[in-house]
């Protein structure tokens, strides 16, 4: 069933459509004793979900925010933190992208709007196309790892997973992805002489009043995480206060927020959830045959006979998820893969909550490499960039991703110690 479906989005079938087909294909093989009335059965029972609420409130969020001044504020906060360093302007997109996690939550939106902020300045400073496009694609893996993720609504949505603890779980490795992109970019500036945006270090003054400029658009992730973590609504219920914060800050607040501008954000989010929900609700049924035919629990025993070390384990599995994200956007894999893998790495006895945090920054990532990323057909055809230029100046940087998915493979308290401190294990 799986070979089928990714047979169907090879010769041009829509994702969902391709889900969908293979799905209800299991329903009509005269070996099946299930009435073909249960595919539709689990495809509504799909919708009928509090979790999934998050999703379609976290996407109008980050249209709104765009709309809001946030976006700005938050460029003029990352500027003034990161333009003094070597290679300046690749520094503040990188940071921009940090500060940006808590607000977009799409690696694919965050690249997109970088590529129009920043893509032009930096062409212009002297960096190459090839440099500027890996950079700023690769840059939207840190969105999509600090919360609000829409990866990781999904995959604790899929998996039975704590939204809440994977939220948490995601500010370290989110951190450590920003510095190790920050040190290679650096690495880079030195040996191509980046110059810095500015010449001196930002005084105390200076980032104090950056800060105090943004202030409402950095305490909303504050609000996010303190709100989860001590009951005060849980994730889905996060989603809808982000909205009302949104709306706020932008109408009475920054007051740059129009009529105009929630029409758009409301139109564009539709099409958005549209797309993404129409995926999940097929797929339902697809999760059903894969749990209704014991596919985890046969793979936990066979998985469970080859690999007696959890590294070992993980390692293995990060490979075919590396490999399979270069092939299927991040979605479909989670979709399809979450709900046969969480039972395995359940049953070696490591913890859903680390490896969701190392299955999705590899599955994002996936969508950033050749030959079908999305975030490097997006860049690259905003920018006018070659794939062959692109793929070269991204080695580099790939290599400091994935530095910080060993370390998060081989030091499983790097992901969870943070989570286990704030909400217990």
């Amino acid at each position: 069933m799986l070979c089928l479906a990714l047979g169907f989005m090879v010769i041009g079938m829509p994702v969902a459509f391709a889900i969908g087909v293979a799905s209800l294909t299991y329903f009509l093989l005269p070996t099946t004793f299930m009435p073909d009335a249960t595919a539709v059965q689990r495809i509504i029972a799909s919708s009928q979900s509090f979790p999934l609420l998050a999703v379609p409130l976290f996407i109008l969020v980050g249209h709104l925010m765009n709309g809001s001044g946030i976006t700005e504020r938050m460029m003029t906060l990352a500027s003034t933190c990161a333009g003094w360093m070597r290679g300046g302007l690749a520094q503040v997109s990188l940071l921009l992208s940090a500060l940006m996690g808590g607000i977009s939550g799409s690696a694919v939106a965050d690249a997109a709007m970088q590529s129009r902020i920043l893509g032009a300045p930096m062409i212009k400073e002297g960096y190459t196309k090839g440099f500027t496009a890996a950079l700023l694609s690769v840059g939207g893996l840190i969105t999509a790892t600090i919360p609000p993720s829409l990866g990781l609504i999904l995959y604790g949505f899929l998996g039975e997973v704590s939204i809440g603890r994977l939220f948490i779980a995601g500010i370290v490795p989110g951190v450590l992805l920003t510095i190790a992109l920050m040190t290679a970019t650096a690495w880079i500036a030195r040996s191509r002489d980046y110059k810095p945006v500015v010449e001196r270090a930002p005084t105390f003054r200076e980032v104090l009043s950056a800060i105090r400029t943004s202030f409402w658009a950095i305490l909303f992730p504050v609000w996010l995480i303190v709100g989860i973590r001590f009951g005060i609504f849980t994730p889905s219920e996060a989603g809808a206060f982000a909205v009302a914060y949104a709306l706020v800050v932008g109408l009475l607040i920054y007051r740059e927020l129009s009529l105009a501008s929630i029409v758009d954000a409301l139109v564009l989010s539709v099409r958005d959830i549209g797309m993404i929900m129409f995926i999940i609700l097929l797929s339902g049924a697809f999760g059903y045959v894969i749990t209704f035919e014991r596919v985890p629990q046969t793979l936990a025993q066979l998985t469970l006979g080859l690999f007696s070390s959890q590294t070992a384990l993980l390692f293995t599995i990060s490979v075919f998820l590396l490999l399979f994200g270069m092939l299927v956007e991040a979605t479909v894999i989670v979709m399809l893969l979450t709900p046969i893998l969480v039972p395995v790495i359940t049953a070696a006895g490591i913890d859903p909550v680390h490896f969701g945090l190392i299955m999705m920054t590899l599955v994002t990532f996936g969508g950033m490499t050749p030959p079908v990323g999305v975030s490097m057909f997006t860049v690259c055809g905003i920018l006018n960039c070659s794939y062959k230029e692109y793929t070269r100046e991204l080695i580099p940087l790939a290599a400091a991703v994935l530095a910080v998915v060993a370390v998060m493979i081989l030091f499983p308290d790097v992901v969870m110690f943070l989570p286990n401190l704030m909400m217990g294990r």
